[in-house]
């Protein structure tokens, strides 16, 4: 009986750790891994997951709820700032889906936040345990499946801004511009509800724990903040604007042809229309401030709902069952549509249409009357302000189902058989989009015909342009999709009956297998596919693929030495993953870790892996096309950065040097598309780490990281591409440019910039992480540091060719994300009875910008208390960003969204909020 009970206890004892599948009572292992509980959860106040976790030092924001222009409605996590789809994400170590139709990376949004019970970062190579995808390591939510009882939260907050900031409201008064001042009052309101219940079910032999949650957030435009309501140029030196205006400017052209037969732009003009009716030459005034109808923060709606259950069959058989379900609709609102300059339109001097008067036809014929052409033809700049804003109406609805059987096969050895159906369908609805076909009749184009209910587009007018014919130009268009994940899995853990001489504690295994099955299927309207709509830069196509992997994987737990000086127990970790994919062949993944405890107080760990990632399906598959870039020309503008022969080696004739216009909004085309021959990534990571406990209260971990990656999976980059051809003569047929000279005009001219496994990638870094526990008086304190040091962060744009690498540690430009060297949160929480109060300290050290300049360093200061009225109602109250801290202006080519690094730095100042939890 006595024995029967301590194997019993034995067993309870023993948990799966993140980053192994050999069940041990020791949660540290090998793999470095950071906890957060549900208590440093909380104190943040947000209830968006990305939030919670992109104000972890190692996390980069991906996808937030602060893009706009291209949202893709989901949110992402980028552990390492490695890319999103390096970052491996599960929930209670199982993977999530496909986000949807315009992400391949795992939706967070289906998480609800009520119901973690911690989160595990494991840094450095997984892809033994887990499979491809876990180059950068795992995040593994961590759910609470045993609460018991019932619980209900719910809770508000909003943002809150003083607009003083001097400077830019300087360059606004320069420009003309309106903005914001004084403080703002509460803004981007967010309110949330959830219900959790649970409870044992036949008298203990089971357990059900079920939960629904409900959560809005509403808007936020950039023109609520005085820092974001006007779009910097390059340097930040001076309000910017689209050259697309409310009165249009238009490049206007005689009908001539060259030798070659291409339209010959030697006498082009660029007139801007005056509110007197004439044109004039433009001066670069005529711009029109787009940023303020921008979101800063986009709306969201979610809803989720699901449950967790278990029940004992018998002594060696637990049948399992996993549900969740998301709803969630948002909106990416961004500036009205215009022209844009997309099309060529032959118009002639007869204005048979009527939409020239008198005295603008004489300007032209004065302009182009000697030259033997009876015809002219313009690009056209006008801003659809008649038409109202562009919205990417985004709607996800995702659904996950785990089953499956655990137990035991004797006292030693456990099982685990599961099957996992996980599918998300989505769909963008994109409104407010001027369609490009629509404009030709419109405006008299030669070959073209306004008949019956055609209205003319009154756009040689000054303010002609009334909302009805805007209306007719107006598009919409539609994607939709279904992404979906299959997985089979089945593993044993357990130890074996024999040790080494030199050890007590038995070897332990775990040998499994595991199928996935990925399918991907968006479809466009025609709308998309042919590129009509004025603002989308080119179009989007349809995107069908899928693919089939089949692992085997092994690994091993040796215990080496152990109850000898110095070493309580020197162990190996050992792991071996097989996999045969249906589109790229059999890959191997291994890893080696040595786990040596010194003392109960001492650990010293290190591990070495081999991981990889798969090429996904946009990758494998998309229709190569032609889309939009943010960045610079460098042969553009009256004074190029380029020199006139390295311009000439990228198709810039020496009449056109100096010359070329530059786009106003720093947009330009690039032509992109997927590579079915991809191979997958490959990935050496290295930890060495020192576990300490050396007083009482006081523990700590360090551990150096180094990540190091061959045939990364990515494009060159236009804005590089321009530079390696400027450099050294190579790419530059990849420099597609078009009669003027531009990269932006029309469809015709980009860079082209196409995947292929051509990289690598150098990261290293070191990981912090302290706590440290003392009582105070009646109450007790409890002080915790993580923090991140980022020694190297060298991208290889072509692993061929060294001299092209630059390390991003530390620097922000075009190539490189805002990630300062050394990033930290520090925290204070102070106990008593039933009240705790929580002070939060997160810094982020300075960062340099290319080419000179830097971002301060910059301390954002939060503070939280918590309070248990009475045993089952609980209030916390709480101020993020307690100073209201901007976050660092920078210019218009490094800016993700609003003028800042939006969702990485705090965005939109003060954050205040508040909850109240009844349990029973």
């Amino acid at each position: 009986m006595f024995a029967q009970e301590d194997d019993s206890a034995e067993k309870v004892e023993k948990i799966e750790v993140t980053g192994s599948r050999i069940k041990r009572t020791d949660i540290e292992t090998s793999s470095p891994v950071l906890a957060i509980d549900a208590q440093a959860i909380r104190s943040t106040g947000f209830t968006r997951v990305e939030d919670v976790m992109n104000s972890m030092p190692q996390i980069e924001a991906a996808e937030t709820a602060f893009n706009a222009n291209g949202a893709t409605g989901v949110a992402t996590l980028d552990l390492r700032g490695l890319g999103a789809n390096r970052t491996l994400v599960l929930v209670n170590g199982r993977r999530l889906q496909p986000g949807g139709i315009y992400s391949q990376a795992p939706d967070v949004n289906q998480i609800p936040t009520a119901l973690i019970k911690r989160v595990d970062v494991l840094t450095g190579g997984a892809s033994t345990a887990y499979g491809a995808d876990a180059v950068a390591g795992v995040v593994n939510f961590v759910m609470d499946t045993d609460f018991t009882g019932l619980e209900i939260q719910a809770g508000a907050g909003g943002y809150q801004h003083d607009n003083d900031n001097d400077y830019i409201q300087g360059l606004m008064d320069d420009a003309g511009y309106d903005y914001p001042s004084g403080g703002s009052g509460l803004g981007g309101e967010s309110y949330n509800l959830s219900i959790t219940a649970g409870g044992d079910i036949d008298g203990g032999r089971g357990h059900v724990t079920a939960y629904a949650t409900w959560r809005r957030n509403n808007e936020m435009l950039q023109g609520e903040r005085d820092y974001s309501s006007c779009a910097l140029n390059t340097d930040s030196t001076a309000c910017g604007g689209s050259s697309t205006a409310v009165l249009p400017n238009i490049y206007f052209t005689p009908n001539v042809y060259d030798e070659a037969g291409d339209l010959s732009f030697d006498d082009e003009v660029f007139w801007s229309l005056g509110e007197d009716g004439l044109f004039t030459p433009y001066d670069g005034s005529n711009l029109y401030n787009y940023a303020p109808i921008n979101h800063f923060m986009r709306p969201n709606e979610r809803f989720t709902l699901g449950a967790f259950a278990e029940y004992e069959v018998n002594d060696n058989a637990t049948v399992y069952l996993e549900t969740s379900f998301m709803h969630d609709r948002t909106a990416g609102q961004i500036a009205e549509s215009g022209t844009f300059y997309a099309e060529i339109y032959e118009l002639s001097y007869d204005n048979e249409a009527g939409l020239f008067s008198d005295d603008q036809i004489d300007q032209l014929l004065g302009e182009f009357g000697d030259i033997n052409s009876d015809t002219f033809t313009a690009q056209i700049g006008k801003r659809n302000v008649e038409g109202g804003a562009r919205a990417d109406q985004l709607e996800h609805n995702s659904f996950r189902i785990v089953t499956g059987v655990e137990g035991y096969l004797n006292d030693e050895w456990s099982y685990d058989l599961s099957y996992m159906y996980a599918s998300t369908s989505s769909s963008s609805a994109y409104i407010n989009d001027l369609d490009i076909s629509q404009i030709g009749p419109r405006i008299g184009a030669i070959g073209t015909t306004c008949t019956d209910d055609c209205l003319y587009y009154n756009v040689f007018q000054p303010n002609g342009v009334t909302s009805e014919q805007a209306a007719q130009l107006s598009g919409t268009a539609i994607l939709t999709g279904v992404t979906s994940l299959i997985v089979y899995s089945g593993y044993v853990s357990g130890e074996f009956d024999f040790t080494l001489p030199s050890a007590e504690t038995p070897v332990a295994a775990s040998f499994g297998f595991e199928r996935r099955e990925t399918d991907y299927e968006r479809t466009a309207d025609t709308i998309y596919q042919e590129g009509s709509l004025a603002g989308q830069g080119g179009p989007t196509n349809s995107l069908v693929g899928n693919y089939e992997v089949n692992d085997i994987f092994a690994e091993f737990s040796v215990p080496v030495l152990e109850g000898v000086a110095a070493i309580d127990m020197l162990a190996l970790d050992l792991g071996f993953r097989t996999s045969d994919y249906s589109t790229s062949g059999r890959k191997n993944t291994y890893k080696i870790g040595l786990d040596w405890s010194i003392n109960d107080d001492w650990k010293v760990r290190a591990g070495f892996n081999r991981a990889i990632r798969a090429p996904n399906v946009s990758e494998l598959f998309a229709i190569q096309s032609v889309g939009l870039w943010q960045g610079a020309d460098g042969c553009a503008g009256a004074e190029p950065s380029f020199t006139a022969d390295q311009c000439a080696q990228m198709g810039v004739s020496a009449s056109q040097y100096g010359s070329v216009n530059d786009n106003p909004a720093s947009q330009y085309n690039e032509f992109t598309g997927g590579n079915p021959d991809l191979v997958p990534e490959e990935a050496d990571t290295l930890t060495i780490g020192l576990v300490g406990n050396p007083f009482e209260g006081f523990d700590f971990s360090i551990d150096y990281w180094d990540i190091e990656m061959e045939k990364v999976i990515g494009d060159v980059g236009a804005q590089r591409i321009l530079q390696i051809c400027a450099d050294t003569g190579t790419f530059c047929d990849n420099v597609i440019r078009g009669g003027s000279g531009t990269i932006w005009r029309s469809e015709d001219e980009f860079v082209t910039n196409l995947s292929d496994n051509i990289g690598g990638r150098k990261w290293r870094g070191v990981d912090v992480d302290a706590t440290y526990s003392v009582d105070v008086g009646e109450g007790s304190v409890l002080v915790n540091l993580v923090g991140s040091y980022n020694l190297e962060k060298e991208y290889q744009p072509l692993l061929a060719d060294p001299s092209q690498n630059y390390d991003c540690s530390g620097m922000v430009s075009v190539d490189c994300f805002a990630q300062p060297k050394w990033r930290h949160n520090a925290s204070v929480n102070y106990t008593l009875d039933d009240f705790t109060v929580i002070g939060r300290w997160r810094y982020f050290g300075e960062v340099d910008i290319e080419g000179g300049g830097q971002i301060a360093s910059y301390s954002f200061f939060d503070v939280t208390g918590n309070y248990s009225v009475t045993e089952n109602i609980a209030v916390s109250l709480g101020v993020n960003n307690i100073l209201d801290k901007e976050p660092p202006m920078v210019g218009s080519t490094l800016a993700t969204n609003a003028n800042t690094v939006a969702g990485f730095y705090d965005t939109l100042g003060r954050y205040i909020f508040t909850n109240v939890t009844l349990s029973f």
